[in-house]
């Protein structure tokens, strides 16, 4: 039994489970504090989401929806770790994200590109960003982390200012694809249909998976994934075995930004939601990422169950009884086991701590048992 809890992939999931059982009662308790009455059937509404609808077919049209949210979300997931596998910790994926959903959507509406070409163009759109935040890594020694902060308000406000341009005039939103841009709203190849004909639902679902099975087969099973991480790990080590150490640090983080760029086009082109020229703030996706990607354990199929159980607990908080609690109690609560999934790493240091002291416990024991 001990052998097997100390396979990593079993830790991660166990851990993993200890961390959303733990927000969920935190949620509870949060609720119960506020309004006791309500409290058990608000935090069951979260759990069930769209297993609490009666009727079949709007069960599954409202799976597809959170499929089409969880999308985007595993692929920002898969940005950050993919930077975090390689030595570099890419919280400026947000920012990236912010730049593809802008290049996918300008694309779109003011130059009538089709799918495609705007999907590429995101991708594009992030890696570019990614690649400031690498060069300024490789050759000044930039914190990843603070450039890519700073650079996540620059592309919010860029967005905001270009994305002007594409809004109808008595909305702070812009135009929705289906009434300007239809030739890029993602295909759904027949998808939407196993889900009640869900619009949202396409290629978006399978595409972001084919991203995670990519990166693990590229860190895991070729040189290049090798000499990424190689570097990532210690620079200077790299630089020493002929490495390309600098290259490969602007190319990291490129390829971190483009998954997530892709990450936003995956939600915008899917015409499920519209840009908020408006926005004051960084969308949370970008940053959620972060939570999938270590509650996922840092393993890209991980990730992909992550990411759909915070985009599940996310959709689960909208059926939250708001006549009796606010509407942000439905982010407070998601908020609670996004924060938890910060500390998956800990935890697995105290649990393997616990399983070396119980071995050597043993081993002593057993050696004064032979004496």
């Amino acid at each position: 039994m001990k052998k097997l809890l100390k396979n990593d992939a079993l830790q991660s999931f166990l851990i993993s489970l200890v961390c959303i059982v733990i927000g969920l009662f935190i949620g509870y308790l949060v609720l119960l504090a506020i309004e006791p009455d309500g409290a058990l059937s608000s935090i069951l509404a979260v759990v069930k989401n769209f297993f609490g609808y009666s009727r079949a077919n709007i069960r599954m049209k409202h799976l597809g929806t959170t499929l089409a949210k969880a999308a985007p979300l595993l692929m920002c997931s898969l940005s950050i770790l993919f930077s975090y596998k390689v030595g570099l910790f890419n919280i400026g994926a947000a920012g990236q994200y912010v730049m593809g959903s802008c290049a996918c959507l300008y694309a779109a509406l003011a130059w009538g590109w089709g799918w495609l070409p705007c999907l590429l163009f995101a991708a594009v759109a992030g890696a570019v960003f990614g690649m400031v935040t690498g060069a300024l890594k490789a050759n000044l020694n930039v914190n990843e982390v603070i450039s890519g902060i700073m650079l996540n308000w620059i592309g919010l406000y860029f967005t905001n200012m270009l994305l002007a341009n594409v809004k109808d005039v008595a909305s702070a939103y812009t135009y929705t694809l289906k009434a300007r841009g239809k030739g890029a709203i993602l295909p759904t190849l027949g998808i939407d249909k196993l889900f009640s004909g869900n619009q949202y639902v396409g290629i978006a679902i399978p595409l972001s998976v084919f991203f995670a099975v990519l990166v693990w087969v590229v860190l895991n099973r070729t040189k290049f994934g090798y000499e990424l991480k190689a570097t990532g790990f210690n620079k200077h080590a790299a630089k020493y075995c002929g490495m390309a150490e600098k290259r490969n640090i602007i190319i990291s983080l490129a390829i971190s930004g483009a998954l997530a760029g892709l990450g936003g086009a995956f939600l915008y082109q899917t015409d499920i939601e519209q840009w908020q020229v408006t926005a004051s703030s960084v969308p949370g996706m970008g940053f959620n990422g972060i939570a999938a990607a270590f509650l996922g354990g840092l393993n890209p199929f991980g990730a992909i169950l992550a990411s759909f159980f915070i985009q599940h607990i996310t959709e689960g908080g909208s059926h939250v009884d708001l006549t009796i609690y606010c509407s942000q109690i439905s982010e407070l609560i998601s908020s609670i086991i996004i924060y938890l999934c910060g500390f998956v790493s800990f935890f697995k240091y105290v649990m393997n701590r616990s399983l070396a002291k119980a071995e050597n416990k043993k081993a002593i024991e057993e050696k004064g048992g032979a004496n």
